[in-house]
C-alpha cells in the first residue's frame, strides 16, 4: 500500500510539473512583442552598429544591431509592460506610414509632436524635451552669432520632414536655404564639407555631432529674444501610435509616467557617451 501511494504521489508531482511547464510555454507564447520603427541612423537617438555591445537590440531582418536613446526608452517601456522588443529600421519618411498601416506598433525616433503629425497618428509622451539649436564650424564667420538675426544671409539646410527645416530656417532673414537632406548624417556632412554655413537641429543631435566632429560648435539661442519661435509640440518629442489604439497609447504613457525630465536627460547623456564616434 505504501509503495502504491509513493508511486501515485510521484505521478501527481510529475503531472503538476508538466502542467506548470505547459502553462509557462503558453504564457511565453502569448507574451506581446512591441514592433518599434526608427531610422537606426540618427545618433544619439538611434543608430546601427555591427555587434551587440552595450545591450543593443538586433534589427529585424538585418545582421546588425540598434542602440541609442530611442532603443533605451523602448526597452524601458517593454520592461514595464513585460513585452518583447523588435526594432525595425525604416527611412524617416516611411515611419508614420508604417504606423498607419500597422506594419509596426509605434515609432520611437525623435519625432516632434507637431500638429501636422498629430492629424496622422496619436502621440504618447513626451519622452524628451529638445531645445532647437544651430551648428556651425568653429572657424565660421557665424561662430559668434548670439541670435538668429546674426545668421542672416547664411547658406543653410537641415533634415527633410523636420520642423528644423520647415519652421525654423525660414525665420532667418535672407537665409539661403538649400534642399533638405534625407538624414541627419547627410545634414552634418553638408556642414562638414562646407556646402552650408550652418544647420538647424535639436540639442541632443548637436551634442552628439560635436563629439563626432570636433571642428563644429553649438549655437544655443534659448532664453534670448533672438531665439526661434516654436510651439510646445515642436520641442516635445513623442512616440507615435496608430490613431485610436488607446490600449497601446495608455500602456506606453503608463510606462513613461514615473520618469521625469531629469531622467530623460540622464538617459540621453548615457546614449551620447556610447554613440559610435564616426565621421562617415
Amino acid at each position: 500500500m505504501k509503495k502504491f501511494l509513493s508511486v501515485m504521489m510521484a505521478l501527481a508531482m510529475m503531472l503538476s510539473v508538466l502542467m506548470l511547464a505547459s502553462c509557462g510555454s503558453e504564457n511565453a507564447a502569448e507574451k506581446k512583442t512591441l514592433k518599434v520603427a526608427m531610422e537606426c541612423a540618427y545618433a544619439p537617438y538611434n543608430w546601427a552598429q555591427a555587434d551587440d555591445s552595450n545591450d543593443s537590440v538586433k534589427i529585424s531582418g538585418r545582421d546588425d544591431y540598434a542602440n541609442g536613446y530611442d532603443v533605451m526608452i523602448a526597452k524601458k517601456i517593454c520592461e514595464a509592460n513585460d513585452w518583447n522588443l523588435e526594432v525595425y529600421a525604416l527611412d524617416w519618411d516611411a515611419l508614420i506610414p508604417a504606423v498607419q498601416t500597422g506594419q509596426v506598433d509605434c515609432v520611437i525616433a525623435g519625432q516632434s509632436m507637431t500638429e501636422e503629425r498629430m492629424e496622422q497618428v496619436d502621440f504618447a509622451g513626451p519622452y524628451l524635451y529638445a531645445t532647437i539649436v544651430c551648428l556651425v564650424k568653429n572657424d565660421s564667420k557665424f561662430a559668434s552669432a548670439k541670435t538668429i538675426d546674426d545668421l542672416a544671409g547664411g547658406k543653410c539646410t537641415s533634415q527633410l520632414g523636420t520642423i528644423w527645416y520647415d519652421t525654423c530656417l525660414p525665420q532667418i532673414k535672407n537665409a539661403e536655404i538649400l534642399n533638405a537632406k534625407e538624414s541627419a548624417p547627410a545634414m552634418l556632412m553638408a556642414l562638414e564639407t562646407g556646402e552650408v554655413d550652418f544647420v538647424c537641429t535639436d540639442m541632443p543631435t548637436a551634442q552628439a555631432a560635436v563629439i563626432a566632429y570636433p571642428d563644429m560648435q553649438i549655437l544655443d539661442f534659448a532664453g534670448t529674444d533672438g531665439d526661434f519661435e516654436v510651439s510646445e509640440g515642436d520641442i516635445n518629442i513623442g512616440i507615435s501610435v496608430q490613431k485610436g489604439n488607446t490600449e497601446l497609447f495608455d500602456a506606453i504613457n503608463s510606462a513613461l509616467e514615473g520618469m521625469t525630465k531629469d531622467d530623460f536627460n540622464a538617459i540621453m547623456e548615457d546614449a551620447i557617451k556610447i554613440q559610435p564616434v564616426s565621421n562617415d
